[in-house]
């Protein structure tokens, strides 16, 4: 079976300053990688590439979704084929409610696959059953995106719009920082429901304990703009008790 995202000897800038020196990563449909490292080793450099920040440069290397060249794609084609970006830093959108924002999301997916707008009524049943899931109260809906959350609840809305989207990859960038063991739980939760044959997540972290709940296929660690080690749970154990230095 081909790779969902198959980058080859990726590198990347910003200025005059190389971050990515040669990243190799291979994932396939239905996998849950892990991608740790320490701070400044070049994880964030990697999502803002895949997702098309344009103060990266790309030298060198291809990265392919679904057998097409990711990086020739702007950030709103990259998204309506299937890709999902959580942030570190969620934004907050005064005066736009989370149910309109969805809205508008979730037709804009479905104009780009050639699909008709959602109905009403169908568009508010799948709000509801999301907002379940992910344990957020109904009356989260009529507020304004991220406005007034608190650090958990601007992650949980996250996850939350990420099964409004049913992305075919999903990139989670620092999702677990500052969530207390309740949060994770939620998050690590709406993140296994989510996955299937069909779905793929690369959670990036520095920590391991939302890995504790979700257990990933793959582990990565990536250490000064390349990946240095990939295994199991093995790397996620020895990096809990030797730290980054080892690699």
């Amino acid at each position: 079976m081909s790779a969902l995202l198959d980058i080859k000897n990726l590198h990347a800038r910003i200025g005059d300053k190389e971050i990515l020196r040669g990243v190799d990563l291979d994932v396939r449909r239905g996998e849950i990688h892990a991608v740790m490292g320490p701070n400044g080793a070049g994880k964030s450099t990697l999502n803002a590439v895949l997702t098309g920040r344009s103060d990266y440069e790309v030298t060198e290397g291809t990265a392919l979704f679904d057998g097409k060249d990711l990086l020739a794609m702007s950030p709103e084609e990259r998204s309506w084929a299937g890709l999902f970006l959580s942030f570190q830093y969620p934004v907050e959108i005064p005066g736009v409610s989370i149910t309109a924002f969805m809205k508008a999301a979730v037709n804009e997916r479905r104009k780009a696959a050639g699909l008709p707008e959602m109905k009403a009524g169908d568009f508010l049943k799948l709000l509801r059953e999301k907002m379940a899931l992910v344990k957020m109260k109904p009356e989260f809906a009529k507020r304004e995106v991220n406005v007034g959350f608190s650090g958990g609840e601007k992650k949980r809305n996250e996850i939350f719009q990420m099964a409004m989207l049913s992305p075919t990859l999903s990139i989670l960038d620092e999702t677990d920082s500052g969530l207390d063991v309740d949060a994770l739980k939620i998050v690590a939760e709406g993140v296994k429901s989510l996955q299937t044959p069909e779905k793929s997540v690369i959670i990036i972290t520095h920590y391991s304990k939302l890995l504790e709940y979700i257990h990933p296929d793959v582990v990565h660690v990536l250490k000064e703009g390349r990946i240095v080690a990939t295994g199991g749970d093995e790397l996620i154990e020895a990096i809990e008790t030797s730290g980054f230095d080892q690699f």
